[in-house]
């Protein structure tokens, strides 16, 4: 009868521990849910900072708010870049991709200011990242392009050149950028090597003076 009754205590308890979790989940889910609700708010009204803070708690309590936070840190960002703060832009950006590295557009972003900032390195690697994400995205390919010919990289420029007029034959930007990569591509070609001397003639045999 007690080893019944101690098992039964046992279940009570476990089930007690169940309900009081799954109220603490509800309980946080409706907090996350009023969070996330006002942190849209703010955001709508380009309150940033007041849209980081309560969507970073809204995250903080559920995970599935953590693209919106992302979104905010992405407008941010762009609200800043097109301030010509570049440096404050690179931050968001950068903390938007920590939170979402799925997002193409944000890599996109982010490399636009790096050109700005002349950083053509780091602008390569995120157009590249964009690419991994979206392989069929003509622009990103016309983007790198453009950058490699700025390197006087002939080669990769005319790489992404094709692989942009694959996907659209008839595109001009990237037809007009063939056309000046394989006229610089000819004009520094090697030239060819001289033409053989042909053999000097014999002299004349049997003068007669």
């Amino acid at each position: 009868m007690k080893k019944y009754s101690a098992f039964t205590l046992v279940v009570a308890l476990a089930l007690c521990a169940a309900q009081v979790s799954q109220a603490q989940v509800s309980k946080d889910a409706k907090e996350a849910n009023k969070l996330a609700r006002e942190g849209a708010e703010a955001s709508k009204n380009q309150e940033w900072d007041k849209a980081i803070e309560l969507l970073r708690k809204a995250t903080a309590l559920d995970r599935k708010y953590a693209p919106n936070l992302a979104g905010v840190y992405q407008q941010r960002g762009f609200a800043a870049a097109t301030n010509q703060q570049f440096q404050d832009a690179m931050s968001d950006y950068s903390e938007a991709i920590k939170i979402n590295q799925q997002d193409a557009r944000i890599y996109e972003q982010r490399a636009a200011v790096e050109m700005k900032l002349n950083d053509t390195d780091k602008a390569l690697a995120d157009y590249s990242e964009a690419i991994k994400l979206k392989p069929n995205e003509i622009r990103y390919y016309l983007y790198r392009s453009y950058i490699y010919e700025t390197k006087n990289d002939i080669k990769s420029s005319l790489a992404d050149t094709a692989r942009a007029l694959k996907l659209d034959p008839n595109n001009q930007e990237a037809k007009s950028r063939k056309a000046r990569l394989e006229a610089r591509q000819a004009a520094n070609a090697p030239l060819p090597p001289p033409p053989a001397r042909s053999p000097k003639a014999s002299p004349a045999a049997g003068r007669t003076p």
